[in-house]
């Protein structure tokens, strides 16, 4: 359930929801200081899937197969996507400092973020 509420809030966040705010609300400064706090909101939601994920593959059930290695990379790699994006990239965007750059940035590692959390929920699947 950890891997489908990661890659789905990815997915309606970042796919739906931030682009419905700037399409509806009435300016995009309006609509960006709201989408920053979608996507922080996301990046906690990141942090607690992961960590159930991690600690749930530390608890299995006899006979069961061991978690591979690239399956624990996957969900550590989206992990450190999601908090780079919140601590190193958000915060030059908030400031407009070279926006198109660090908006570009985000939105890469964002992608990243998602074929991460999607790869995951298709390996647990």
């Amino acid at each position: 359930m950890a891997a489908g509420l990661w890659w789905g809030s990815l997915t309606a966040i970042g796919f739906v929801a931030v682009p419905l705010l700037f399409m509806h609300l009435p300016t995009p400064a309006l609509a960006g200081a709201t989408a920053a706090k979608l996507f922080s909101a996301q990046t906690w939601i990141t942090v607690g899937c992961v960590l159930v994920m991690l600690a749930a593959m530390g608890r299995r059930d006899e006979g069961e197969p061991e978690t591979p290695p690239g399956a624990v990379m996957l969900m550590l790699g989206g992990l450190l996507l999601a908090l780079l994006v919140e601590y190193a990239v958000a915060p030059r965007i908030v400031a407009r400092e070279n926006l198109r750059l660090w908006h570009g940035v985000g939105t890469a590692m964002y992608a990243a973020q998602w074929l991460c959390a999607g790869a995951t929920l298709w390996r647990r699947a």
